[in-house]
C-alpha cells in the first residue's frame, strides 16, 4: 500500500500550529499517521480542514493515539460514544479561559482531538500558547526557582474541588526531553513550597506571562476541521466574540504521570506559623 503523505503543511505563527492538507484522517494509514506525529512534534498543534469526520472515526482516530479517556464531568455526544465530549456554546461551554486540559487528573491527557461541529460565522476562535517557549524565554533565576516547585491542580471550575492532582510546575516532555511550564489558570490551584500569598503573586506573573502573544497562535474554525495538539506543552483558550451556536465534540487520549525536569519538591512545603529557614538565619 502506498502511504498517504500530506500534499502541504502550512505554519499558523511563529510560536507554534500549521494547517495541514493531503490527510484523510477517517482512512489514515500507518505512514500517514507517522507523518502526522512527525506534524504534532514539530508544530505542537495541526489544524485539518474539510475532514467532517463520524463519531466512530473520530473515536477511532483517538484510539491511534492511546487510550482516550471518558470525562468524569462534560456531557457526551452521545450513550453510543462516552469516549466523545460535546462541548456546547448555547449550554455555557465556552473555555474562554487559558488552560490544559484535565490537569486535575494523575495523568492529564498527552493529546487532545477537537471536531468543529457548529462554527459561527465569525468570531469564535481558538489560541494556543507554546509552553516550552514560554518557560525558555524565563530568566535564569527564575527557571531555578520554578525548577524545585510542585502545583495543586483541582477540579473545582466542575463543582468538584476534593479531585485533586499534584504536578510538577515545570514538566519534562516524554519524547523530547524539552522542558514546559506546566500550570494554568483553569486548574492550577496553589504552589505547595510557597505561602498562600506567594504562590498566588507567582502563579499571576506565570499566567501573564505565559499569554503573551509571541507564545502563541490563533485559528479560524470551519466546520468539519479538525484540530489536534500536544496537551503537555500546550495551553488553549476560546474566544469568546461571537453570537449563535458553536459546538464541538473532543476526544482525549490519556497520557502518564508528568515527570519534573527538575528537583521538583526539593524544599519542605510551605506550613503556615513554621519559621522559615531564611528567617532563622537573619534572627541569629
Amino acid at each position: 500500500m502506498t502511504t498517504v503523505r500530506p500534499t502541504s503543511s502550512r505554519p499558523i505563527s511563529g510560536a507554534l500550529g500549521a494547517e495541514v492538507h493531503g490527510l484523510d484522517l477517517a482512512t489514515i494509514d500507518d505512514g500517514g499517521f507517522a507523518e502526522l506525529l512527525d506534524l504534532l512534534r514539530q508544530h505542537l498543534v495541526v489544524f485539518l480542514p474539510d475532514q467532517h469526520l463520524s463519531p466512530d472515526a473520530h473515536r477511532d482516530l483517538g484510539r491511534r493515539f492511546g487510550e482516550i479517556e471518558i470525562h468524569p464531568f462534560i456531557p457526551k455526544l452521545d450513550e453510543a460514544h462516552p469516549e466523545i465530549v460535546l462541548l456546547e456554546s448555547d449550554h455555557g461551554y465556552i473555555a474562554d479561559v487559558w488552560h490544559t486540559d484535565v490537569t486535575f487528573s494523575d495523568e492529564p491527557p498527552k493529546f487532545s482531538i477537537l471536531n468543529m461541529l457548529k462554527s459561527p460565522s465569525v468570531g469564535g476562535d481558538t489560541m494556543w500558547s507554546n509552553q516550552h517557549l514560554v518557560f525558555e524565554s524565563l530568566s535564569a533565576p527564575m527557571q531555578e526557582l520554578l525548577l524545585g516547585l510542585t502545583a495543586l491542580h483541582t477540579a473545582e471550575v466542575f463543582g468538584q474541588p476534593g479531585v485533586t492532582a499534584e504536578h510538577p510546575v515545570v514538566r519534562k516532555h516524554p519524547d523530547t526531553g524539552r522542558p514546559s511550564l506546566f500550570v494554568n489558570r483553569q486548574f492550577t490551584k496553589r504552589i505547595l513550597e510557597l505561602s498562600a500569598g506567594e504562590s498566588a503573586a507567582l502563579l499571576e506573573h506565570l499566567w501573564s506571562f505565559s499569554e503573551q502573544p509571541q507564545f502563541n497562535c490563533r485559528y479560524s474554525w470551519a466546520e468539519g476541521t479538525i484540530g489536534i495538539w500536544d496537551n503537555r506543552a500546550t495551553q488553549h483558550y476560546v474566544v469568546n466574540d461571537f453570537d449563535g451556536p458553536r459546538a464541538i465534540s473532543r476526544v482525549t487520549v490519556i497520557g502518564d504521570d508528568p515527570q519534573p525536569a527538575g528537583d521538583a519538591g526539593r524544599w519542605e512545603r510551605f506550613t503556615p506559623g513554621r519559621t522559615s529557614a531564611a528567617a532563622s538565619i537573619y534572627s541569629r
